[in-house]
């Protein structure tokens, strides 16, 4: 599967979140792994993805696997501590 990137804006932690939540989901088992921590159902995310609580989740499962974090990051072209600080700023 491929993820379409777009540009992220520098200071829209919720646009990092959402981008990072598509990497997340673009792997079955990563994306089981994430439901299965958060205790998030695929209906409760897709109702909470204005949330800043959804989103932050999704910055708090990629900080505590660093593999994941640099991974993501990787993938999205935008450094690890831009994700952390999103995690931030949501919170």
């Amino acid at each position: 599967m491929t993820i379409i990137r777009e540009p992220v804006p520098e200071t829209d932690p919720a646009a990092i979140a959402l981008q990072a939540l598509g990497w997340v989901l673009a792997d079955s088992q990563r994306a089981d792994r994430f439901l299965a921590l958060t205790g998030l159902t695929p209906d409760a995310l897709r109702e909470g993805l204005g949330s800043a609580a959804v989103l932050g989740a999704v910055i708090d499962f990629l900080a505590n696997n660093e593999a994941d974090l640099v991974s993501a990051a990787e993938a999205l072209d935008i450094a690890p501590a831009r994700i952390m600080a999103a995690g931030e700023n949501l919170r």
